[in-house]
């Protein structure tokens, strides 16, 4: 069996590895079609991540732009890749606008698509309907969640082929090797995180709170307000709008605030499960800090509605845009109750081998590919003419 496996980010794949790695170690090679950021030196050069996990790209697509332009070129470009490589089936992660253009050049293409982590909400980004789109055209899912599960079947998915699998980024968590605090600190070039330190991360949102450089300010402006022994590190935003004026954002606050801050493009997976497990928070609206990072021990404030909807533990906090919002939304994230609340909280997201669970159903699947020379978009003959 041929499987081919799309990424578009550090973040898809430093979540898609552990299952690339067990398809291998079961006899299948998967076909890794890197995109987008990947091939974005601007946003931490993360090609070079998948090649050093042991991986080289079958193909790379090129997908830059706006997101209409970014689904457009992937549709196009996926569409190129796919003929060429004859995979029996696509991997799929999640809900970015790459994505789609992968499963509908899939989907046109005869190729069956895989889609990992549907059925979930998230109603502050146009994720949400790009996710629920993805699951229409995919033929086998892996709802991360019962309640993600039941949300699929409700779109009159076959039952047969949806099954709860846990998240991928929870299995990281516990299975990758961590660096201790000398290590990290080694890997940030000698920057020093001390004893209570932040990871930061906040993305634009994109169906709601207003104009993102507004929303990071107000962050950045409440973060600096901590006391003067608090550090952080900070990642780079992604590009669902264009990141320009947010990374030269973070870039002012770190030289405002000196070594207190130390902004980075992208940790890798290694890095940003070690930071994370040695912080006392994490702070912004990625959906690692609702899925993953419950099973750190480490609590989250989960800024804005991003991730609204999302279903999440009891040590995901949540708060508004503003400045006065995030301050005492960090207060309530540092107190003694929450800390303690986090390193025994259950993560609705965990089970037992979530590679191990994809991987088997995959290579047991019947994938029927049809040619594309099968599939042709024509109209149904009703027009007039006038």
């Amino acid at each position: 069996m041929k499987i081919a496996i799309a990424t578009g980010t550090r973040a898809d794949w430093g979540l898609l590895h552990p299952l690339a790695v067990t398809l291998r170690q079961r006899g299948t090679d998967p076909l890794i079609l890197a995109t987008h950021q990947h091939l974005m030196p601007q946003m931490g050069n993360t090609l070079e991540e998948i090649k050093a996990d042991g991986f080289s790209p079958a193909m790379t697509i090129p997908a830059f732009g706006s997101a209409p332009e970014i689904m457009a070129m992937a549709a196009r470009g996926f569409a190129d890749a796919l003929r060429i490589t004859e995979p029996d089936a696509l991997v799929i992660l999640g809900d970015r606008c790459e994505m789609l253009g992968a499963a509908s050049a899939a989907l046109l293409s005869g190729v069956p698509v895989v889609h990992i982590a549907g059925g979930t909400v998230s109603e502050g980004a146009f994720d949400d309907s790009v996710r629920h789109a993805i699951t229409k055209m995919a033929t086998l899912h892996f709802p991360e969640t019962d309640m993600c599960a039941r949300r699929i079947l409700q779109m009159g998915e076959d039952p047969q082929n949806v099954v709860t699998a846990g998240a991928l980024g929870v299995s990281n968590t516990l299975s990758v090797p961590r660096m201790d605090r000398h290590e990290l600190s080694l890997s940030l070039g000698g920057w020093d995180p001390g004893e209570r330190f932040l990871v930061v991360t906040l993305h634009a949102a994109t169906l709601a709170d207003g104009e993102p450089l507004r929303v990071q300010r107000n962050m950045l402006d409440a973060l600096a307000l901590l006391p003067q022994s608090w550090r952080m590190i900070i990642t780079y935003p992604n590009s669902d709008v264009d990141p320009a004026p947010l990374i030269a954002g973070l870039h002012e606050f770190e030289r405002r605030l000196g070594s207190r801050v130390k902004v980075v493009p992208s940790l890798g997976r290694v890095r940003y499960i070690s930071a994370v497990a040695l912080a006392s928070g994490v702070v912004g609206n990625s959906s690692s800090a609702l899925v993953e990072v419950p099973s750190l021990g480490t609590p989250s404030l989960d800024i804005g509605s991003r991730q609204k909807g999302r279903e999440h533990g009891p040590s995901v906090l949540h708060c508004g845009t503003s400045c006065e919002a995030i301050r005492h939304g960090l207060d309530r994230l540092l107190s003694a109750p929450v800390q303690s609340l986090a390193a025994e909280c259950v993560n609705p997201y965990s089970r037992p081998d979530t590679p191990g669970i994809i991987a088997g159903r995959i290579l047991s699947y019947p994938f029927h590919r049809f040619p594309a020379k099968h599939f042709h978009c024509h109209g149904d003959g009703s027009s007039s003419g006038t």
